[in-house]
């Protein structure tokens, strides 16, 4: 069973689909790397091409825009962020999360790091089916 197959039947155990038609499910890809040409936003590229034709791949581009988390800036509604609004709102929209990322410091960038943050009081990754992966070129990394 391929990485993309095992996904899916995951997302499927989550939400079941009710009666025979196929729901479209909808994967929000984001890549840890802010690199226009990263190889892991590309390795998220290929894995969208090998989903079934009922799977539509949400690629999650902002995370260079949130600004770095702080409580005092997820108070109040009328003071929010417009770019951790539209954070949230990708991932109350997707039926799942794929994270391809690189290891940095032993870590996830602080990038990413960043945007999970903001969503840890918001409560939009509970429990959300949810695949990190990692791609490097170097034999220590990833």
């Amino acid at each position: 069973m391929t990485l993309v197959s095992w996904f899916i039947v995951q997302i499927l155990y989550r939400k079941p689909v009710i009666g025979m038609d196929h729901k479209r499910l909808v994967v929000l890809a984001i890549s840890g790397s802010l690199r226009k040409q990263s190889s892991n936003s590309r390795l998220l590229s290929v894995i969208e091409g090998m989903a079934p034709s009922h799977v539509e791949f949400r690629h999650y581009d902002g995370l260079a825009n949130l600004p770095h988390f702080s409580p005092d800036l997820d108070g109040d509604e009328s003071e929010r962020n417009k770019a951790v609004e539209e954070w949230r709102e990708q991932l109350r929209a997707a039926d799942a999360v794929m994270i391809c990322t690189p290891e940095y410091a032993r870590g996830v960038p602080g990038s990413l790091k960043n945007a999970l943050d903001w969503i840890v009081s918001s409560g939009e990754f509970m429990d959300m089916p949810t695949a990190a992966i990692s791609a490097s070129p170097h034999p220590d990394g990833g």
